[in-house]
């Protein structure tokens, strides 16, 4: 609009055009049937990396377009309006988490070996922090690696990985001395390391997904695939975790967008008592209801991403805001997205528990966005923390 600042310039929507025709092209005609299989195809990977939807915040150099976070954002929610969000999840994770961390942490080198090739999608990454003991807690990870001259010996397991069970590369977390907050380190582990064993999880949700569980033993990694210095690990996660919650805010409320669209396009094909029930006020109201708080979510979203934008332009943003709005966001908009598909469901009546409508879908994929890159009430404690409120 004439005299606002614009987030997205006229090549973003573009960009947006692009990015929604390849997914209602790509993606879109084969949901149902991978749904059905619980499984895509690794080639997704090449036709998303080809088509350049990899590199939009990553230099040139390496194989992208950018840095360009807003035209990140845009594919985030595109991709995100998919109909299969475990798919969705898997790209994410790949850009988003694995290649993100190469960017940041890495050398020339080891961007040349594993960035590049995950801009084009030539390899799939994934990011391993998550143990059977240890989630939200970083700190808590029991994963241990032990230097033997030029070499790292990592010893321990992870589990809700995403693509963990099919990638070819794990960046992994593990703990290098006992000495917090600088004793986790970064490392890339090839996934054809011999002791390191992996095995698909099955899940009520993310159906399509390869979120895996990883077993280390006595795996040895070069010291040139360390990812960073040593002990700089926990650091790295911090920063990252505040990206990692913007792109799932972002997830989110396309997620709820979708949902809200589904549920009132079965309003008003939907007859009760002799009429659409898009006609009946209550749902009126509830659907005006959703659309407001999807529009309150979606510019605390924006705002976290203005924040996001800056600070990676050089301008110094306070951190403390930054982490706090993005905590804001991440909270905000996970539960949405599950009142929203909630809702779904339940407009669609006795046909909103069956597969063949994705509403079930839709609340079930909702479900984890509380859960993963940290929860709920950890995103409430870094908020009462910059409250001044401290944690009981």
């Amino acid at each position: 609009m004439s005299g606002l600042d614009p987030l997205f310039l006229e090549e973003h929507d573009s960009y947006r055009q692009a990015a929604r025709l390849f997914v209602a092209n790509e993606i879109n005609p084969h949901a149902e049937g991978w749904e059905e299989e619980r499984d895509f195809p690794r080639t997704l990977f090449e036709r998303v990396g080809s088509a350049g939807f990899f590199g939009a915040k990553f230099e040139e150099r390496w194989g992208g377009t950018g840095p360009d976070y807003a035209a990140e954002a845009v594919w985030i929610e595109e991709l995100s309006r998919s109909l299969t969000f475990g798919t969705t999840s898997d790209l994410g994770a790949h850009s988003q988490l694995a290649a993100l961390y190469v960017d940041r942490c890495g050398d020339d080198d080891q961007k040349e070996r594993y960035l590049r090739p995950s801009v084009e999608g030539a390899l799939i990454g994934a990011f391993a922090v998550t143990e059977p003991g240890a989630g939200s807690d970083v700190n808590g990870i029991a994963t241990r690696a032990r230097r033997d001259r030029d070499e790292w010996v990592l010893n321990g397991s992870k589990v809700f990985i995403t693509n963990g069970s099919w990638s070819d590369y794990v960046v992994a977390a593990a703990k290098t001395s006992d000495s917090p907050p600088d004793n986790i380190t970064l490392f890339i582990v090839d996934a054809d390391t011999p002791g390191l064993e992996r095995s698909r999880m099955k899940m009520i949700a993310w159906e399509t997904s390869h979120t895996g569980e990883l077993f280390f033993t006595d795996v040895r990694v070069p010291d040139e695939n360390r990812l960073g210095e040593v002990g700089s690990g926990f650091g790295h996660i911090m920063t990252n975790f505040q990206w990692e919650r913007l792109t799932m805010s972002l997830s989110a409320i396309a997620l709820a967008e979708l949902s809200l669209e589904t549920a009132i396009q079965y309003a008003r094909d939907r007859t009760a008592f002799g009429r659409p029930v898009i006609k009946f006020q209550v749902w009126q109201h509830r659907f005006a209801d959703l659309a407001v708080r999807i529009r309150t979510g979606k510019a605390l979203a924006y705002r976290a991403l203005r924040l996001h934008i800056a600070a990676e332009s050089g301008v110094d943003v306070p951190r403390d805001e930054l982490v706090r709005v993005t905590s804001m966001a991440k909270l905000f908009t996970q539960r949405l997205a599950c009142q929203v598909a909630d809702e779904c469901v339940q407009v669609h009546g006795g046909a909103g528990a069956l597969r063949e409508y994705p509403a079930q879908r839709f609340w079930r994929d909702a479900r984890v966005g509380p859960i993963g890159g940290g929860t709920e009430d950890i995103m409430r404690n870094i908020i009462a923390r910059s409250l001044g409120l401290g944690t009981a």
